[in-house]
């Protein structure tokens, strides 16, 4: 069988936290941080939102826009860093509200490479013929975990859901997709309490090791070469050139990390896609909430072969190329 993407959506918070917002209780300015990030603003949710409410609020337009009912779906599968509490999962959270009684539903954590893992994941099942539609979401609620006394992390992230449909399809869209992991950078990008290994206490509490710690510079030294390897892995795996692409979705992190991999790999930087302007690093949700905002600017024709590729904590990296049709609806 093959599969394909009939349906996107995306749910942002109302909130918006610009530089000059920032500028006003952290030592910093706007010049500052889009000078070194590319970023301009970001949007941060509620008290009351939840990484659930985002990913509800995807699903649901997804749902809305492709017309379906929700016992059609077969499969949850939502890609989080930052779920609601330990468990349940959000996927189960998401299952629940929209009332799909016949999905199964889970989570996968693989930092902000992790939509694509998750849709890679989910076209699996669709082309086995196990399953005939899964919704894949990317939801984030990172300013909950950020610590706003470090400017160096705090001025980087942002909230946000996006979210598709993959349903089954007499013509297969997907060409493949690249896996990678390198456990040895775990240090660059993580969080040193919550879990097993240091259990929440007065102690942990004090010592603010429930914030998102991340070594910048070594990060980007580190994830240039891994994104370009991945990048040409994933071609040769679909038996394509980089010029086959049209378009590039990368994940939002940094700029110049596009730069960087544009230059490297003598890429046009005009064939990726960026709006890390307006929302910052939203993690595991950024491509999808790219690849809506490309669609709605016209930057994606159907015929178009389009790779995504995600990076992050882990560290992970994550790649693979799609054919864009003209029956998904947005």
């Amino acid at each position: 069988m093959g599969v394909k993407i009939t349906s996107i959506g995306r749910y942002l918070p109302e909130k918006v936290l610009t530089n000059d917002d920032l500028s006003k209780f952290i030592d910093t300015s706007d010049e500052w941080i889009s000078s070194r990030t590319g970023i301009k603003e970001r949007r941060i949710a509620s008290e009351e939102e939840t990484t659930s409410h985002l990913a509800i609020k995807a699903a649901k337009k997804v749902l809305n826009k492709r017309r379906l009912d929700s016992k059609e779906i077969d499969l949850i599968i939502v890609s989080t860093m930052m779920g609601d509490s330990p468990f349940p999962s959000v996927a189960c959270k998401v299952q629940e509200a929209i009332g799909a009684t016949n999905a199964g539903a889970f989570d996968i954590s693989a930092a902000c490479s992790g939509f694509v893992y998750a849709i890679e994941t989910a076209s699996q099942f669709v082309q086995t013929g196990y399953i005939k539609k899964c919704l894949v979401i990317g939801a984030e609620v990172f300013s909950k975990f950020l610590d706003w006394e470090e400017r160096s992390t705090c001025v980087l992230f942002g909230d946000g859901a996006g979210a598709i449909l993959l349903e089954h399809s007499d013509e297969n869209t997907f060409y493949g997709g690249v896996l990678r992991a390198d456990g040895s950078g775990e240090n660059l990008l993580h969080m040193v309490a919550g879990g097993t290994y240091k259990p929440a206490s007065i102690e942990t509490v004090n010592n603010r090791e429930h914030f998102l710690r991340m070594k910048g510079l070594e990060l980007f030294q580190a994830v240039v070469p891994i994104i370009c390897d991945v990048a040409l892995e994933t071609c040769e795996k679909t038996g394509m050139e980089l010029n086959d692409i049209d378009l590039i979705i990368p994940h939002q992190a940094n700029v110049h990390i596009i730069e960087q991999v544009a230059m490297t790999l003598d890429i046009p930087f005009e064939r990726f896609f960026i709006n890390i302007e307006k929302y910052g690093n939203t993690s595991a949700a950024s491509i999808p909430i790219a690849l809506y905002d490309a669609l709605r600017k016209g930057k994606i024709k159907p015929g178009y072969k389009i790779m995504m590729i995600g990076f992050g904590a882990g560290l992970t990296c994550a790649a693979n190329i799609i054919e864009w049709t003209d029956n998904c609806v947005y």
